[in-house]
């Protein structure tokens, strides 16, 4: 090893044992409030655990067996009971106001923004929708191709062709891409934005030519081609 290489190595060194001394000394004069802020987040930890498991997790076994009923007249379509009850058994509104914290009333939210969307209360939906967060990613694809549904029904197209699009894109596949990405591309082509409503189409042929959609988009790329002058 040459002498400069040396000096170096010694010098690097001795700045890390300067740095390490620099460190306990800092320790060891705060080791007070270190101590009171590890214990801090110790205390807020098991706050959390004993809240989930003593309070919220009762909760949900209770509000997943009072959403039954809501989720039957949902299945039937009967949106109206399935947000407000039938005097006797909880809604999906109910379940959302007395279960706030649990993963139950975060679904009942799902379900409320569908059932105002089907009863043409489209704000509402949106409100709901928005509210709703999913670990699965196809749910939340679903949940936000409802809020450009919503959207496109309150004359929003803006935000519909957004909504759409990321529910097209969150979790591409074979069923609800391609049923997204030609509801953006209708929007697209009421709005007379030709070439956005086009690369769509033509996406959908490419990508997805097997789905229902893609079996009928040629005649719409056709006619698109003839507006453009292709």
């Amino acid at each position: 090893m040459s002498k400069n290489n040396k000096n170096v190595e010694d010098h690097n060194l001795e700045g890390f044992e300067v740095a390490l001394s620099k460190s306990e000394q800092f320790i060891e004069d705060n080791s007070k409030i270190i101590t009171y802020i590890v214990v801090g987040i110790l205390a807020v930890v098991a706050m959390y655990l004993g809240f989930q498991k003593f309070y919220v997790d009762p909760q949900d076994n209770d509000a997943r067996s009072n959403m039954f009923v809501a989720e039957h007249y949902f299945q039937r379509d009967s949106f109206n009971l399935a947000l407000n009850g039938d005097g006797n058994y909880y809604g999906f509104l109910d379940i959302i106001d007395e279960y706030k914290f649990t993963k139950s009333a975060n679904l009942a939210k799902y379900y409320a923004g569908i059932c105002y969307l089907n009863l043409g209360e489209y704000e509402e939906a949106v409100s709901y929708l928005k509210k709703f967060s999913a670990d699965d990613i196809m749910i939340s694809s679903v949940a936000h191709g409802a809020i450009g549904d919503a959207y496109s029904e309150l004359g929003d197209y803006g935000n519909a062709i957004s909504y759409y699009k990321k529910a097209a894109t969150e979790k591409p596949n074979d069923f609800t891409t391609p049923i997204y990405l030609n509801k953006a591309a209708q929007l697209y082509e009421e709005n007379g934005d030709y070439k956005k409503a086009l690369e769509l189409y033509k996406k959908i042929q490419k990508d997805y030519s097997k789905s229902p959609e893609g079996r009928n988009v040629e005649k719409y790329i056709d006619r698109l081609k003839i507006k453009l002058g292709e």
